[in-house]
């Protein structure tokens, strides 16, 4: 958890602050951007986005101990833009130019990377995020449901449902 004070020297324009509050929550950004879009470039660039949309908005932060959520619901907001622009590409998404392949010398994790980001991009945007932010960022439905802006209800079912789509391509 990020101290409460840096994020307040922060919104009153303490470029050093907002640097700590970025390095404390950059790499869990990253690892959201990457599990959502399927590869590092495009990952980068959004968890960069989002950091200058932050550090010219953190003024209009009303809550300080809300700072990750407010992060998280901009870098979402970034990666359905670029998602977006996918799809208006290329009016499909092929899932061998979104991943990072391993190279053949790799362990199986690497195998079963591959494997996890496959089943990840069948999924839509929403549930793609859905299940990044809840199973491997951590993050309760109802913490989900707020940084969406959807009901709880809503984001329960379309957990267990994604899930299961995910268990089905998997196996």
């Amino acid at each position: 958890m990020i101290d409460v004070d840096i994020i307040r020297a922060a919104k009153l324009g303490d470029r050093e602050s907002f640097a700590k509050a970025y390095d404390a929550i950059a790499p869990e950004l990253y690892r959201v951007a990457l599990y959502t879009l399927g590869n590092s470039y495009d990952a980068e660039d959004a968890v960069s986005e989002t950091f200058v949309e932050a550090f010219k908005g953190i003024k209009n932060l009303r809550d300080e101990a809300s700072f990750k959520r407010w992060m998280l619901t901009i870098l979402s907001a970034r990666c359905k833009r670029r998602i977006g622009g996918y799809i208006k590409e290329r009016k499909n998404v092929d899932i061998d130019e979104m991943i990072d392949l391993p190279s053949p010398d790799k362990s199986d994790a690497a195998s079963d990377r591959v494997s996890v980001m496959d089943a990840l991009a069948k999924l839509n945007e929403q549930e793609r995020v859905i299940v990044v932010l809840a199973t491997i960022q951590g993050y309760t439905t109802r913490e989900v449901a707020e940084m969406l802006g959807l009901p709880h209800g809503t984001v329960s079912s379309k957990l267990h449902r994604s899930l299961k789509k995910m268990k089905a391509i998997l196996e």
